[in-house]
């Protein structure tokens, strides 16, 4: 604990009198900051001017960073017959119906992502208890309620994350890898930043984005200037 406390308060030095940074000073200190032994995630936080207890103000989305994420993520599908067979071999870890329900059930969730064929849903939504309250449940608006079961495992595996605003109006999500180049990091930032400007529901009055800060996974945070991070 002592060692962990030590680099925080570095970091917390380095990042002192710093805030509404460039997103590449912010890609620079946090890179800077990250000294734990594995290879941190670069996470950011969007605090948006919505309230996601109104439906019109709900946010949520999925986005393809151009440069991955650089974690593995594990995909369970809910098919049948052909949809199953195209699953597996788009490269999905775990492909069922009633079996992979009863898994489920038992508390044994070995996966980052769930898509299912329109004719599950029935069966996925005796789950909903279960997937809804840790972001897993499939549906139609981010791509994982498709027939096209390849294009959704494919895209999962290759950098697509989901976004869905918190009760505080906060998005977050993992952007990349601290080993990540920092120029790759700076785009992925502002795809993310990008997609979830272009999410704007109808609902939301005033002003929408109101504060990014990015941060690393054992690290203190950053603001970034808001400007900087909706460049093209």
């Amino acid at each position: 604990m002592a060692k962990i406390a030590k680099r925080m308060a570095k970091a917390r030095e380095l990042f002192a009198g710093k805030s509404n940074v460039s997103v590449e000073e912010a890609v620079k200190l946090v890179k800077q900051a990250a000294s734990a032994k594995f290879d941190e995630t670069v996470e950011i936080a969007m605090n948006l001017g919505v309230d996601p207890r109104h439906a019109d103000q709900m946010v949520r989305g999925v986005v393809a960073l151009p440069n991955g994420t650089g974690k593995t993520v594990r995909v369970a599908v809910f098919a049948r017959g052909a949809k199953a067979d195209e699953a597996k071999a788009a490269g999905a870890d775990i492909v069922g119906a009633e079996d992979l329900m009863e898994t489920i059930q038992q508390g044994k969730i070995e996966f980052d992502r769930c898509i299912a064929t329109p004719d599950m849903m029935p069966l996925v939504g005796r789950l909903g208890k279960i997937l809804g309250p840790r972001n897993l449940m499939p549906n139609p608006k981010v791509g994982t309620v498709t027939m096209d079961v390849k294009a959704a495992v494919e895209g999962a595996k290759g950098g697509e994350v989901q976004f869905k605003v918190e009760k505080a109006g906060v998005v977050h999500a993992g952007v990349g890898k601290v080993s990540f180049d920092e120029a790759k990091l700076a785009q992925n930032i502002r795809a993310f930043v990008d997609a979830v400007s272009k999410a704007r529901p109808t609902g939301a009055k005033g002003t929408y984005l109101k504060k990014v800060s990015l941060s690393s996974t054992m690290g203190p945070g950053v603001s970034v200037d808001i400007a900087s991070a909706t460049q093209a």
